[in-house]
């Protein structure tokens, strides 16, 4: 198995959810590196087997270095945990994290439900899961035929 570089976030009110299935699947995730914003840190550091490397908070920047580190290749994968109910303060930062992630096809989890698809699928893990595109896709990639 490849040793991935997951992002991991949850929003104040899906910090339980994150924690709950981070600690359920705690025995896959410390096989790889944990990469969380502060808070998210905080939350899940005591889970045995877990070690994290820590970002800022969310709202200081820390949804903006989780984007650059997957625009330049440096995440595999991202399990955001966001509340869809509530306007955040950083809103924009969470948009544009969530637009980086599809652009460069970074396997992505926003509920519990898609996250366990995700680490449960034979594919985790492998090259196949996290193929990357060459270059973003634009329309004139995709009349191309494509970035792939």
């Amino acid at each position: 198995m490849r040793r991935l570089r997951i992002i991991l976030i949850a929003h104040d009110g899906k910090k339980i959810d994150l924690v709950e299935w981070a600690r359920f699947n705690a025995g896959t995730l410390g096989r790889h590196e944990l990469i969380v914003t502060a808070a998210t840190g905080d939350a899940i550091r005591d889970i045995p087997g877990l070690t994290v490397r820590t970002l800022l908070h969310g709202p200081l920047g820390g949804d903006a270095q989780a984007g650059a580190l997957i625009a330049t290749g440096e995440a595999d994968v991202l399990v955001f945990f966001w509340e869809p109910l509530e306007v955040q303060p950083h809103d924009v930062d969470v948009k544009a994290l969530l637009r980086l992630a599809v652009l460069h096809n970074v396997p992505t989890a926003c509920n519990r439900a898609t996250a366990d698809y995700l680490i449960s699928s034979p594919l985790f893990g492998t090259r196949a899961a996290t193929r990357r595109c060459r270059r973003p896709v634009t329309r004139e990639v995709a009349d191309e035929g494509g970035g792939w």
